[in-house]
């Protein structure tokens, strides 16, 4: 299992990204799939997951600016991002829950945002 995350970079506040985690070894339909945002020293907090039954939740701070959907023609997950604010700035890495309690994350891809 692998997954490639994309679409990070830099924006001004208010502005909107899209990002995009592609999987392979594994169908995104048959796991949860979820966004994290990391800070320095690696703490990683929950941003949005998407379970396999379609059901979404987000954290408060996304709630209303963020959208996860999946593309299950492209296998791939995306993070649609709006009404971006400097606090948002970091790392984001998706992750797989694959089953038996096992978990992929993808390497990451950088957000920055310009106050």
């Amino acid at each position: 299992v692998q997954l490639q995350a994309s679409g990070g970079g830099l924006v001004q506040t208010g502005g909107s990204l899209r990002l995009s985690c592609r999987a392979s070894g594994f169908m995104i339909s048959h796991g949860d799939m979820s966004w994290y945002h990391g800070t320095p020293g690696d703490l990683r907090s929950l941003v949005a997951v998407l379970t396999s039954d379609d059901f979404a939740n987000y954290a408060d701070s996304v709630k209303g600016r963020f959208s996860i959907f999946r593309e299950d023609a492209e296998n791939t997950v995306h993070l649609q991002m709006s009404s971006l604010k400097p606090e948002d700035t970091g790392i984001y890495y998706c992750k797989a829950d694959i089953g038996s309690g096992l978990a992929k994350w993808g390497q990451g891809t950088q957000v920055t945002v310009s106050s």
